[in-house]
């Protein structure tokens, strides 16, 4: 990596690859045979102050989940979703009833 900031950019990939270690985020395992493991790619961001200097310089590892092939790496998805008005509900009621969350 080279440029004017590039000192603060492999900083923040330090601090995220420590903070990922610390919490832990992985486990390393084999993948099983047969299967191609997902490559990764770094995003970075400068997060600004109300005076339009950086304040922060940040840094996420994202997997490339788009390289998937369906029927290939994986069969189906599933996400689930709450609505909000469902959750407002949820906590309307815990609160009349005082349950703890």
């Amino acid at each position: 990596m080279s440029g004017i900031d590039s000192n603060k950019w492999l900083e923040a990939m330090k601090f995220k690859i420590d903070s990922m270690g610390s919490n832990q985020v992985w486990t390393l395992v084999d993948p099983p045979k047969g299967a191609r493991p997902l490559g990764c790619k770094w995003v970075y961001k400068r997060k600004l102050g109300a005076d339009g200097e950086v304040t922060a310089f940040k840094a996420r590892l994202m997997a490339k989940g788009y390289t998937q092939r369906l029927g290939v790496d994986f069969e189906e998805t599933y996400s689930p979703m709450a609505m909000a008005k469902s959750i407002r509900i949820l906590l309307a009621i815990a609160t009349w009833y005082d349950y703890e969350i």
